[in-house]
């Protein structure tokens, strides 16, 4: 059964950069590319049409969230999440492994598995109490057991993951076995193996004992990945013999293993070497980094992940970091950060984010960006959306303004990636590279 293939068109000297395709089952998808995030089988205020219009080739969701509602088996009777959300393109789904922590080590905390460290070095803020921030935030006429006012909804053992659903408080219990079975009804192009993401503020024995587990989940992942697909195979193979139409794809899932290791070097290089021994499509990268130390553990990885394979960067999106990545050898990204930015007035622009919603914008006649070429800042060749009239529209909490903000933050970023692998075909990437912070981080 076909999975994946991946080719690379050119490298950049002195860096660990690259341009290349992979081809799926569903079409093909140039790198480095970023790939936007469809959490629910939607990209929140968008169609289908308008995140193709936008330049997106891949689009993720999320194992946990459509587990729970409306679940991997009812999507897998519509023919799989492709035909569910209408996206004929190239799709991949996480493994649930990042409510793992944010449902666990994270709930009700101020913590994020990217640490912005404080110019003076002060640690995090303090948890809130639990049960009020359970309350205020998930209650919803819910009722939770005791024991979730402890402050978390996820608790981890060796075997995999209990957890209490958002949606009603029912209780559910993933496993590895269960993560790829889950992805395998949702009929993606790549999945990921089930992982623990920590916290970056977590001991390096946590650090240690997570990383161990992720790799003993990730052996468990590939084995039921492989035997799925032998079974299926073998169905397929039975069903063709006996003249009739096959109901499987020639076409498997490519499996993706997840690094993990949080900034420590030697664990970063330890579950490099170990995913590196083992027959994964490719390769995640796990968040649990600190901001001013991403780009090295990246480095640390990529330098020993097999080259051959692509390589994804898990939930980093800001263009900073994305051409941090992209230097050291990263091929996907994806993150909610556009598209969230979008619902809120945060936009991007060549000269920098802005807050639309700021007085200064209320009167302003321009576009979002000048630059810009993306459907909202040139809607036609003479005319486009103002900043005044976008700024109204947040102001007045009109629905077309997350629309035309997540139109616009998404163009940006995904074409902000696709110069980046002109840039490395062009052989310009460094310059490319200046000329755009320079003007982005003034």
């Amino acid at each position: 059964m076909y999975a994946m293939k991946f080719t690379i068109e050119k490298e950049l000297d002195g860096t660990l950069a690259r341009a290349g395709v992979i081809e799926t089952s569903h079409g093909v998808i140039h790198t480095p590319a970023f790939v936007t995030v469809g959490t629910k089988a939607t990209v929140k205020a968008l169609t289908t049409e308008q995140v193709a219009e936008l330049g997106a080739e891949v689009v993720l969701a999320n194992t946990y969230h459509l587990y729970l509602e409306p679940g991997a088996k009812r999507v897998k009777s519509f023919g799989g999440l492709h035909k569910f959300m209408n996206w004929p393109g190239p799709m991949m789904t996480d493994s649930g492994g990042f409510q793992v922590f944010s449902l666990g080590a994270a709930f009700g905390k101020q913590v994020s598995k990217i640490h912005l460290t404080p110019p003076d070095g002060t640690p995090l803020p303090a948890c809130p109490s639990p049960a009020g921030r359970l309350t205020k935030e998930r209650g919803k006429g819910v009722r939770f057991p005791d024991e979730n006012f402890l402050g978390r909804l996820a608790k981890v053992d060796e075997n995999g993951v209990s957890f209490r659903s958002y949606l009603d408080g029912s209780l559910h219990y993933i496993t590895p076995e269960k993560s790829i079975e889950i992805q395998h009804d949702l009929g993606t192009d790549i999945i990921f193996a089930f992982d623990e993401c920590t916290s970056p503020t977590e001991s390096y024995k946590y650090q240690e004992e997570a990383m161990e587990r992720t790799h003993r989940w990730a052996i468990r992942s590939l084995e039921y990945h492989n035997k799925s697909l032998k079974e299926k195979s073998l169905s397929a193979h039975g069903q063709a013999s006996g003249n009739s139409r096959p109901t499987t794809s020639p076409f498997a899932p490519a499996l993706f293993g997840i690094v993990q290791g949080g900034r420590e070097e030697a664990l970063r290089k330890h579950s490099a070497e170990f995913f590196a021994g083992m027959n994964f499509d490719g390769y995640g990268i796990g968040g649990s980094f600190a901001k001013e130390d991403m780009e090295t553990a990246v480095k640390w990885v990529n330098e020993i992940l097999p080259k051959e394979k692509p390589r994804h960067l898990l939930g980093i999106g800001e263009p900073e970091d994305l051409f941090m990545g992209v230097e050291n050898g990263i091929d996907l990204f994806d993150c909610v950060a556009p598209t969230r930015n979008g619902r809120t007035g945060t936009l991007y622009t060549s000269r920098g984010k802005i807050n639309i919603t700021n007085a200064e914008f209320r009167d302003d006649k321009g576009p979002i960006d000048p630059e810009c070429t993306c459907p909202v800042c040139q809607h036609t060749t003479s005319t486009h959306y103002t900043r005044g009239y976008i700024s109204h529209l947040y102001r007045s909490h009109e629905m077309l303004a997350g629309t035309l903000g997540s139109m616009h933050n998404l163009f940006f970023i995904i074409n902000l990636v696709k110069r980046m692998r002109q840039a490395i075909l062009e052989n310009n990437f460094h310059e490319f590279k200046k000329d755009f912070l320079d003007k982005y981080l003034k």
